[in-house]
């Protein structure tokens, strides 16, 4: 074993990539190939991945006497020390030396040596990458779940303060029935919840374990594949040495996850803008999320949702780039992989960014100098109601009493048409008809429709599990803060 040796500002070791692999090529690699095939100034970010998976590797050759204990010794002192230089900014990474692997590993050499050397013993940059994305990866899954879950409680939160706040539902952007607002919210928990399930699911997958897979046939030393699975807290161990190094199905199935949480999201802003808009003045955003126009000062525009609305386009986009980028490559390993990282690395920040300032914008922030929270959406409440008073929304609440009454529900539906033919000629709501207009198209209506037909009397009738209902929609938000905590 040789003595580790001290620190310096260059690399000493695998100083090329030529000599990264082999001596086998009789001439340098051109600037221009150099700079088309390194991936190092994007693919940096996978370090502390990368330092955990070597010595999780170093650790179990240690174990299986394939290295000697003092090279374990001098590669954990190494890894330190390469791990401070990074934290400092102080780390010189090199084009020459191609990805962040090579540039670690040439580091390390310079430090300790030929135990640096050794670290390589028994994997390949195949299963080495595939594992440090997996890693890094798993741990970006654990950060957007918890954002999942912060932008869920926002709007349990608003949810909370507008159960009897009542907008009109529409199908087809037509007024279709009235609901509580804060109904109308918790069916985007319900969306946020199942992203945040899918999310977990998907981890499963990523947290497999490749490394020990080699270049792709496996490797002649005894390795103890589980014991490194168990030290880096993966679930399990890839069962094919060439699936091992050539699967990135699980980066496809992370960046689908995150194209739907992003549809989610797309949707949600849609409402936010048409709700914005004077035509409805539903809400009012926050200042801080939203931007005026250059030339007509009374306008103020909601960039933040609009701009999610854009990302999602931006998302699914890598998503149909990974899926093409995987559907021709043979068996095994082949340099198109390369390019999985800067669609998954701008995927995972985009959704991170995303669901941190939706959660913000909707639930509003703390005033570190008041204690305060201040910001979300501001409900206007009346414009809501008067806008579902508009459109006949309790049309089918009319036909429903007729049921009640004996009418067939075809009937009744045939009945209540009419009904809201009348009213639309004479320009006023069902609930301004007066009761002997309404007996005219049946008899067996009383004075007691009114309060069917009222909006209040609308919601409460709907007192079934996941209905609209005050009632339902408190119980469902008991559900929620709860499970959120």
């Amino acid at each position: 074993m040789s003595t580790p040796q001290a620190s310096s500002s260059s690399h000493n070791q695998l100083d090329t990539k030529a000599e990264a692999w082999s001596a086998l090529f009789s001439e340098p690699m051109s600037d221009l190939v150099k700079r088309y095939t390194s991936s190092v100034f994007f693919d940096k970010r996978m370090w502390q991945a990368d330092i955990q998976g070597s010595l999780a590797h170093a650790e179990m050759l240690s174990a299986q006497k394939i290295i000697a204990a003092e090279d374990f010794a001098a590669i954990q002192k190494g890894m330190a020390q390469i791990t401070a230089e990074i934290e400092a900014g102080s780390f010189d990474w090199k084009l020459d030396l191609e990805d962040v692997h090579l540039n670690i590993e040439a580091r390390l050499t310079q430090l300790v040596g030929d135990a640096g050397k050794r670290l390589h013993t028994g994997r390949s940059r195949n299963d080495q990458v595939a594992t440090d994305v997996r890693l890094w990866l798993r741990g970006e899954i654990d950060l957007i779940e918890g954002l999942l879950v912060e932008l869920q409680r926002s709007l349990v939160e608003v949810a909370g303060k507008n159960v009897d706040v009542i907008l009109p539902g529409f199908t087809h952007l037509q007024v279709a029935q009235p609901v509580s607002f804060a109904h109308h919210l918790l069916a985007y928990v319900e969306m946020f919840k199942r992203d945040a399930e899918r999310m977990l699911d998907v981890r499963k997958r990523v947290n497999v374990l490749p490394l020990g897979s080699a270049a792709l046939a496996g490797t002649t030393y005894p390795l103890d594949r589980e014991r490194v699975a168990r030290t880096l807290g993966m679930e399990g161990v890839s069962q094919n040495s060439l699936d091992g190094v050539s699967d990135r199905d699980f980066a496809i199935e992370f960046t689908a996850a995150a194209s739907l949480c992003m549809v989610h999201i797309s949707r949600l802003s849609e409402e936010l803008i048409i709700w914005m808009s004077q035509n409805f003045g539903f809400i009012r955003i926050a200042d801080r999320f939203t931007t005026g126009s250059s030339i007509m000062p009374q306008k103020k525009n909601p960039d933040v949702p609009e701009l999610a609305r854009g990302k999602t386009g931006r998302v699914v986009g890598h998503l149909m780039g990974l899926i093409t980028l995987m559907k021709g490559q043979p068996l095994a390993y082949n340099k198109d992989n390369q390019e999985d990282k800067e669609p998954l690395f701008d995927t995972v920040d985009t959704l991170k960014d995303t669901l941190r300032i939706f959660a913000e914008m909707i639930g509003g922030q703390v005033n570190p100098a008041t204690g305060a929270k201040e910001g979300g959406i501001t409900v206007n409440a009346g414009n809501m109601r008067a806008a579902a008073l508009k459109g006949y929304a309790t049309a089918t609440d009319l036909a429903d009493y007729l049921v009640k009454k004996g009418l067939p529900f075809r009937d009744a539906h045939e009945t209540v048409a009419h009904a809201v033919k009348l009213a639309t000629q004479k320009g006023v709501d069902l609930t301004e008809l007066p009761l002997a207009e309404l007996q005219a198209f049946n008899p067996n209506i009383e004075a007691d429709v009114f309060d069917a037909l009222s909006l209040e009397g609308s919601l409460n009738a709907r007192n079934t599990l996941g209905g609209t209902a005050p009632v339902q929609v408190r119980a469902q938000l008991a559900k929620h803060q709860a499970r959120l905590g």
